[in-house]
């Protein structure tokens, strides 16, 4: 076969696969991208914020010492919450993180301990899993976090609470419209993400369960087509 006919064989498979993908991104950024709303942070913003925390019983999560979880059945966390420490699993990786103090922080692969440029990517690759991850589980609970700034912006007629990350995290820059129902609940937020090329993107937080501490965690997540599980998620004091 002729290097010409090979090199035109490859461009077609290459159009066949990747054209379709491109029209289906042009498809879905043109009928959901939306630029971040302008705000002003306010004490209004921020007392839409506190009653947000009231209506999921803010107190027993912050009273609730460990959390276990699972997200989308390939990471698990053991996370001690009272200490800051978390023990991250996912394949045949095991990391156990000190947040208060990184220069703790221990790699194995196979049970076993590593102790070499390998280990840097492997707890790098954790921080990065449980940063995103537990943002999933307890995002309404940050609100107030260190970096954070909170404004009001109309949705449907209805007060919104947006949050933006100044600081923080993996992705720092990062802001969450919060819908929330007539009791101040989450049902839903739009996101502003760095690692997503499409401004408002929807996300369900309505399935909602009261843990053994009464604290109020998430079970699961619809994204656009996508499923966000969390596993059974386990809490206690």
């Amino acid at each position: 076969m002729k290097p010409k006919k090979i090199i035109k064989i490859i461009a077609g498979v290459i159009v066949f696969f990747t054209l379709p993908s491109l029209l289906f991104f042009g498809f879905v950024y043109f009928k959901y991208n939306e630029e971040l709303p302008i705000a002003t942070p306010s004490k209004q913003a921020d007392i839409l914020a506190y009653k947000m925390l009231i209506s999921l019983n803010a107190d027993a999560y912050k009273a609730t010492n460990h959390i276990e979880w699972t997200f989308r059945g390939k990471h698990h966390y053991n996370w001690n919450k009272k200490e800051n420490l978390v023990e991250v699993y996912w394949k045949d990786n095991k990391v156990d993180l000190d947040l208060n103090n990184p220069s703790n922080n221990i790699a194995y692969v196979n049970n076993s301990k590593i102790d070499s440029e390998e280990s840097i990517t492997v707890i790098q690759t954790a921080i990065e899993y449980f940063n995103n991850d537990s943002f999933w589980l307890v995002a309404p609970y940050k609100v107030f976090d260190k970096g954070t700034t909170r404004s009001i912006v109309k949705h449907n007629n209805k007060n919104a609470l947006l949050v933006t990350y100044k600081s923080g995290g993996s992705t720092p820059g990062d802001s969450y419209l919060w819908i929330l129902d007539e009791n101040y609940k989450p049902t839903k937020f739009k996101m502003w993400v760095d690692i997503l090329p499409i401004g408002g993107l929807e996300a369900t937080w309505s399935d909602w369960k009261t843990t053994d501490t009464d604290a109020q965690l998430p079970t699961h997540h619809q994204l656009f087509f996508f499923e966000l599980n969390m596993g059974e998620v386990k809490t206690s004091l």
